[in-house]
């Protein structure tokens, strides 16, 4: 991936939902202004969720989610229906597509009812509203009477669009402008902790999993939100971090490493600079650093025959030394001398028996976005199960958690009073 590319974890996820041929696919096209999604009278075209990554002016890089209809019948429409459902999880803002000529239905009032519980900011677009002359609506007079029928119904703005005719697509667009929730702030990595002109040294171990020529995700996206901090980034590896340090015109503000290099970097690196992970700062924009930094501590309590979820987003070929299947279960076992039994899971399903776990050691989440990572981690909490990420379980067996959040003072916080426990 280049580095002006932006990943699809990055970008602000838009799913449409509704019933079979209520238009997803068509206002989608209408959107883009292209023909990206298949379109059809046959109800249940879409079958799968389709992603379309684009630009979309002024809110920037963002992913369109193509959904099956809620309304699908038969087994396989069970399954695609539960596909469905399942990209709410990783949903920033939601269109609740109705078909004018229909009006509210039971799966409609279903869908408002849970992307509300999960306060997901929601539109409903009303469309194909150039149908309506040409239909007996028993239960409104006109376009207006309606919107506010359906407004009243479901609770959320009402926008009335034809995707076929180019109805209101500039309201449309207005709209979900408005919609996106600020939290710009949240999506930074680094740059909070940084000022233009500090030097930012990261250590990068020449990752086997990663593709040749190629960065890791995560260390691709700190270099940027350096680079856009008016800072500047020195990369090296972990062998030349002594040599890298004392040709260094001043001290570095901080140092970020990976992982797996941890101890060989906290020994090489004075007591007097920060130090921390790629994994610990993207528990932090991702997820929850301190719910990551208060689930390090049962790892302490782990006992013989306790069950550990090792759960990676991303999927690859398993190397001879991988992180999640190998060091992490081999660093536990070591650290708290048990016989823990390990599972595994990998990609963008999250397992539903989570309450059958000890614990969960979750990969830092760069393949997935902020909102899709919370989920897991309430779920987690909610199951009553401890959740942790790579990089502080990695830093609290090696016994240098402490000095890996020093730079989070919330997060300290929460470790001085889980010691207290």
């Amino acid at each position: 991936m280049s580095m002006n590319a932006t990943p699809r974890s990055s970008r602000l996820h838009i799913a449409l939902f509704g019933k079979r041929n209520t238009g997803k696919s068509s206002i989608i096209n209408a959107i883009t202004k292209q023909n990206i999604a298949v379109v059809s009278p046959v109800k249940g075209t879409t079958t799968d969720p389709v992603y379309k990554s684009m630009e979309l002016l002024p809110l920037g890089p963002v992913v369109l989610i193509d959904t099956a209809g809620l309304d699908d019948e038969g087994e396989l429409g069970e399954l695609r229906k539960k596909k469905t459902l399942e990209v709410l999880n990783k949903t920033d803002v939601a269109l609740l597509v109705i078909d004018a000529a229909c009006g509210v239905t039971p799966f409609d009032q279903r869908i408002a009812e849970i992307v509300r519980s999960r306060a997901i900011p929601t539109l409903v677009l009303l469309n194909k509203i150039d149908l309506l002359t040409n239909t007996n609506v028993s239960h409104a007079d006109d376009l207006t009477a309606l919107v506010n029928q359906v407004t009243e119904e479901l609770g959320f703005k009402v926008i009335p669009i034809s995707a076929l005719e180019q109805q209101g697509m500039g309201h449309l667009k207005k709209e979900l402008i408005a919609a996106v929730p600020d939290e710009d702030d949240k999506f930074r990595i680094v740059g909070d902790l940084i000022s233009p002109g500090d030097l930012v040294v990261l250590v990068v171990p020449i990752d086997k999993a990663a593709p040749k020529g190629r960065l890791i995700l995560p260390q691709q996206q700190t270099i940027r939100d350096i680079l856009e901090s008016d800072a500047i980034a020195v990369v090296t590896k972990e062998y030349e971090l002594k040599e890298t340090l004392e040709s260094l015109g001043k001290k570095p503000r901080l140092i970020i490493t990976d992982s797996q290099v941890f101890l060989k970097v906290a020994a090489d690196t004075p007591k007097d600079i920060p130090l921390t992970s790629f994994s610990i700062l993207f528990a932090r924009n991702k997820g929850d650093l301190e719910e990551m930094v208060r689930g390090a501590r049962a790892i302490d309590r782990l006992q013989d025959g306790d069950r550990v979820l090792i759960a990676e987003a991303c999927t690859h070929h398993q190397q001879p030394d991988d992180i999640g299947k190998v060091k992490l279960p081999r660093w536990i076992r070591q650290a708290t001398g048990k016989q823990i039994q390990f599972d595994f899971a990998n990609g963008m399903e999250f397992p539903n028996n989570v309450k059958d776990y000890a614990l969960i050691v979750h990969c830092g989440g760069c393949m997935m976005n902020r909102r899709q990572m919370l989920w897991r981690v309430e779920q987690a909490v909610e199951a009553g199960v401890p959740i942790v990420n790579y990089g502080v379980a990695i830093a609290h067996v090696q016994g240098i958690l402490e000095r890996a959040i020093s730079p989070f003072p919330l997060a300290r916080l929460v470790w001085d009073e889980s010691l207290s426990e």
